[in-house]
C-alpha cells in the first residue's frame, strides 16, 4: 500500500463517529454518524441517520460502489495546536503522534480529543486542565 493510500484511508478512518453526509450515485442523500466503514469495499454503516426528506433511520449501510461522496460536517480537532499548548506548559516532555491521533506527555500521560485517556496523578490532572482550557478556548 502506498503513503497516498495509507493517508487516504487514515482519512477517512478519522471521521469514525463523527457526523458525514454521503451522497449516493443514485440521487440519494444520508446524514448522520459513521459508525463503520470497510476499507477495502469503502462501504459505510451510518448510525441516527436521516434521509433527503428527513426520515429518520436508525442504520443505513450503503455499499461502497454506490457511494458518491462523503462529506466530513464537523470540524476536525486540532491535536497539533493542543501539543502546541501542552509544549508550553510541559516544555520539551510533549510527543506528538498526529497520524495515530494522540500526544504523550512526560511519557506517561495519554491525551486524544477525547482528554487524558491514560495516566494518573497530579501531572495527568495537570494534562487535563490544559486541555478542558484548551476545548473551551476554542468553543468559544
Amino acid at each position: 500500500m502506498s503513503v497516498a493510500q495509507r493517508k487516504f484511508f487514515a482519512e477517512v478512518t478519522a471521521l469514525v463517529d463523527k457526523s458525514v453526509v454521503v451522497a449516493t450515485t443514485t440521487g440519494k442523500t444520508y446524514n448522520g454518524t459513521l459508525i463503520g466503514i470497510n476499507p477495502d469495499t469503502l462501504s459505510l454503516c451510518l448510525g441516527e441517520a436521516k434521509d433527503e426528506t428527513g426520515k429518520a433511520l436508525h442504520r443505513v449501510f450503503l455499499n461502497g460502489a454506490t457511494i458518491a461522496q462523503i462529506i466530513s460536517v464537523e470540524k476536525p480537532f486540532d491535536i497539533k495546536a493542543l501539543a502546541d499548548r501542552l509544549e508550553k506548559v510541559f516544555p520539551t516532555m510533549v510527543r506528538l503522534y498526529e497520524d495515530k491521533g494522540f500526544i504523550w506527555v512526560m511519557d506517561k500521560v495519554k491525551v486524544t480529543e477525547k482528554g487524558v485517556v491514560e495516566g494518573s496523578g497530579p501531572a495527568a490532572e495537570r494534562v487535563q486542565k490544559v486541555y478542558e482550557q484548551f476545548i473551551s478556548d476554542i468553543k468559544g
